[in-house]
């Protein structure tokens, strides 16, 4: 049992580290690793029942009708990477920035193969759900910021909007905020100046997005499957030209903090770097097929 939950904080901490890297998603992490319709379960279970129990003082009933156990494994692997591990990988970011880009191609690249793979009947609602779910994430690769907007019914929309592509595979919350011009009032100027007047709307809508969003994607995997899973390893493709090892940040100076919008992509030299960057990727491609060998081994354990 507590292996278990050792291995689900391990997960947690590459959820972690994934967040660290822009255009990178934890959802993604979650996707790959197969805890992904669990947490969704998880966090929907957060609900009146769960207020019901823990008010009664039944606390054992409410660990387990929320999979509290689960929900601290993870988020405690997650702080972990967060505090320790993502300094390593930002040091990596400025100083190797196309090696480190290499291995999470890699990784994202044989994911989709793997995460596709468990769609069980293709048919042509199945790919045209694939389809769409890489448009709107490459769509989102090359839009133009929208200009800041302090509209309380537009910040409650950015807390819903942000806060479920923080749970989206191939989605980056932060990337969101930009796009929708935001992200310097929410994630820098309030923050720093306390605004409740910005605040609370934002985190009424991430709090019912998270909320209705985990409700909505459980729903959707036990009634459309298929359809779902081939909606996010789209996403999951869409994200490939953002992770694209070879391109020139574009920034923006948001305060004292900068930040990447955009990217100018080129294709790379015949170098040293680029056979290095490749042996990465094999490597990245190498984790996922070991990790996917490792759990069907485990299956086959379970079931004997």
């Amino acid at each position: 049992m507590l292996k278990q939950y050792i291995v689900i904080a391990i997960k947690g901490m590459a959820m972690g580290v994934a967040n660290v890297i822009p255009g990178v998603s934890g959802g993604t992490i979650a996707l790959i690793t197969g805890i992904f319709e669990r947490l969704i379960d998880a966090i929907k279970s957060f609900d009146l029942k769960a207020v019901k129990l823990l008010l009664k003082g039944d606390f054992k009933g409410f660990a387990e009708y929320t999979d509290l156990a689960f929900i601290i494994s993870l988020f405690v692997g997650v702080g972990i990477a967060i505090i320790g591990i993502a300094k390593l990988f930002e040091y990596l970011f400025e100083y190797y920035p196309v090696y480190l880009w290499s291995f999470f191609f890699g990784l994202i690249l044989a994911s989709i193969y793997f995460v596709g793979r468990t769609i069980e009947k293709w048919n042509v609602g199945v790919v045209i759900s694939f389809l769409i779910g890489a448009s709107l994430a490459i769509a989102m690769t090359f839009m133009t910021p929208a200009s800041q907007n302090e509209n309380p019914i537009y910040l409650v929309a950015c807390g819903v909007v942000a806060i479920c592509s923080m749970i989206l595979p191939g989605l980056s919350g932060s990337y969101v905020l930009i796009l929708m011009g935001n992200y310097q009032l929410v994630a820098i100027d309030a923050i720093s100046n306390m605004r409740i007047d910005i605040l609370i709307p934002v985190g009424i809508g991430a709090g019912l997005g998270l909320v209705a969003f985990s409700h909505l994607l459980s729903w959707l995997f036990k009634k459309y499957k298929d359809q779902t899973i081939a909606v996010l390893t789209g996403f999951i493709l869409g994200s490939l030209g953002i992770i694209w090892p070879w391109k020139t940040a574009i920034e923006k100076v948001f305060g004292d903090k900068v930040k990447v919008i955009g990217y100018d992509y080129f294709i790379p030299e015949m170098n040293a770097e680029f056979f290095i960057a490749l042996f990465i990727i094999i490597i990245g491609i190498a984790s996922i097929w070991l990790m996917e060998l490792k759990a069907g081994d485990k299956t086959a354990n379970d079931n004997n």
